[in-house]
């Protein structure tokens, strides 16, 4: 069971501060709506314990504020009323303080966008677009709320993702270990043996044997040239030449190349529909969009869909002529855009990928890990049969 501290109104619009015990948030919430409270605000009390990283913002703080922020204007409380109730029951410090800085900001007259803007590190370009669109509209906790469900959705892909690509990176990493341990631990306490008997030793007993010399008589070296290839290959990511290299990689790479690009592509396709619903002018909101693809290719693709809208041209005759976008989409993008109703259009379509992008981690999971199994399987085998080849070769002489 989990404590969760929480700020509700009941049916007379009384405000209650009190905490309840639930297996999940979702579940607290249930409980509460069960009572008949509406929820204002609601978190998991914070435990004592030797944790690190207490006064991070991270972004499912972000999130939460948002969401918190988005039902208390809402119900009718203003801007800086609602920072001042969300500060006050924040324990995170830096949170806390960031929240104050803007309820100080907003109360000295200022827009909220653009005080916003000064926290590139929180609120991204994204996030103050549709602010502002907001502050023109006077729709701001409608449009919290679709702040909040969009960066939810990316949030979950964004762990989705992570969670898929763990594993292989775990299994690398674990047959590294294994390698360097049978390498510089099991394989030299044969070595004495197979050489005082004198006998011929197999091909891939003396290249286990000489890579294990090279890891035991060189490692001043070979440490340093590790580190040094990891400086360079950060230094070489952080190029434009290398984003470029890489992000072709990801694209084209088996099995992880296609969830790479529907992952892109949903991404692009949701962050559009959600400006253009907004009433973001639709140049700002193709240059964001080429922000958030997180590819360099995909990113050149949409500015160059910026330079043929701007020369007159629609979206789907420029996307037309690249390979990156499927031609399905590219008609329902078409249509869209005859129609006049191009943002229902992308919402169905990045709905449609989300889904998808669930489907292609799944199948993506499930073929990675019989691979990297297999690949383990290969590398300790190798190593074992290294081993016991000079054994065999021994016992057949004996």
């Amino acid at each position: 069971m989990q404590t969760f501290a929480y700020q509700a109104k009941d049916r007379l619009g009384q405000v209650h501060d009190s905490s309840i015990e639930a297996e999940s948030v979702e579940e607290a919430r249930a409980l509460l709506a069960g009572d008949g409270l509406q929820i204002v605000s609601i978190e998991q009390e914070a435990s004592f314990g030797l944790g690190f990283g207490g006064n991070r913002i991270s972004r499912n703080d972000i999130i939460y504020m948002t969401s918190q922020l988005s039902v208390m204007v809402e119900t009718g409380i203003n801007l800086s009323a609602a920072l001042s109730g969300i500060a006050s029951q924040e324990k995170n410090e830096a949170l806390k303080k960031l929240i104050l800085d803007l309820k100080k900001d907003v109360e000295g007259g200022e827009d909220f966008s653009l005080v916003l803007s000064r926290c590139p590190k929180y609120f991204d370009q994204t996030y103050v677009a549709l602010i502002r669109a907001s502050e023109q509209t006077g729709l701001m906790g409608e449009m919290l709320e679709k702040i909040a469900r969009y960066l939810r959705k990316e949030a979950e892909t964004r762990g989705k993702i992570r969670a898929a690509l763990a594993y292989p990176a775990v299994m690398i990493c674990l047959a590294c270990g294994v390698t360097i341990f049978l390498l510089t631990f099991v394989l030299p306490k044969f070595e004495p043996l197979f050489n005082r008997k004198g006998i011929k030793l197999p091909t891939p007993t003396i290249i286990m044997m000489k890579s294990s010399d090279f890891l035991l008589n060189y490692w001043p070296y070979w440490i340093p040239a590790l580190v040094a290839m990891l400086v360079g290959f950060l230094i070489f990511r952080q190029s434009e030449p290398g984003r470029k290299v890489l992000d072709s990689l990801k694209l084209n790479f088996p099995i992880i190349g296609p969830m790479i690009r529907k992952v892109a592509i949903a991404r692009s396709l949701n962050t559009l529909g959600t400006l253009v619903r907004s009433d973001v002018p639709m140049l700002q909101s193709l240059e964001l969009t080429a922000q958030v693809c997180n590819n360099s290719h995909y990113s050149k693709m949409w500015k160059d869909v910026i330079e043929a809208v701007t020369s007159g041209s629609q979206i789907h005759e420029c996307l037309r002529k690249s390979q990156l976008m499927p031609s399905t989409i590219v008609q329902m993008i078409a249509a869209g855009e005859e129609t006049g109703r191009l943002d229902d259009v992308l919402d169905k379509v990045s709905t449609h990928y989300e889904h998808d992008v669930d489907m292609s981690i799944k199948t993506t999971t499930s073929l990675i890990e019989p691979i990297m199994i297999a690949v383990m399987g290969v590398v300790v085998g190798g190593i074992a049969m290294s081993l016991l080849l000079p054994i065999f070769q021994l016992s057949r002489n004996v």
